[in-house]
């Protein structure tokens, strides 16, 4: 249900975001506004608490982000909040957020390895990525893994590559269980 309610707000402030060629613009408010809810978690208190009014609610909106963000973005917050989906605006946000970084062509690549990479390896892993993908750019996250043994995974979007030693190891151990299972019939 979240992943709708995101998708269909996200969507609609892309739609408003192309159409008023302000794309970059609430791209950048998203993200600051990501940043600020993120280190005030009391606003979804405030926002969730029942004994406030929705009409409340919607000052308090208009009271911390008019004159902050352009008016489009607090016009969309007061949509938000007049819908009571304040709790699920980071959600919306980094909905709207890929969805300017997919139509930018950036992709965003978590890349786990067994042991930390230099900035040689960083760099051939992106290069790599950029010619394999149809992405112009790349935002890159590095994650270490002991448990791999060795290789990396790599993830963007939904999209697993997984060429660490632990899976093969793995993927190993059930085809020889297989074999076993076979030879077991035969017998």
């Amino acid at each position: 249900m979240a992943k709708l309610i995101s998708g269909t707000y996200g969507d609609a402030l892309f739609e408003l975001a192309v159409e008023e060629n302000k794309l970059d613009e609430l791209w950048q408010e998203s993200e600051a506004i990501l940043t600020a809810l993120s280190e005030n978690p009391e606003f979804f208190e405030l926002m969730s608490h029942p004994g406030i009014t929705g009409e409340e609610k919607l000052k308090v909106v208009e009271a911390i982000f008019k004159g902050r963000v352009s008016d489009t973005m607090t016009g969309f917050l007061l949509l938000v909040a007049g819908k009571e989906r304040c709790n699920d605006l980071p959600a919306i946000l980094g909905y709207f957020i890929d969805r300017v970084k997919e139509e930018k062509k950036i992709g965003v690549a978590y890349v786990t390895t067994a042991a930390a990479l230099d900035k040689a390896g960083k760099e051939k892993v992106e290069k790599r990525l950029l010619e394999t993908t149809s992405y112009q750019k790349m935002e890159m996250h590095f994650a270490v893994d002991e448990s791999l043994i060795g290789g990396m995974v790599i993830r963007i979007g939904d999209r697993v590559v997984d060429s660490s030693v632990r899976t093969k190891i793995e993927e190993l151990k059930r085809q020889l269980m297989h074999i076993q299972l076979k030879s077991e019939r035969c017998v």
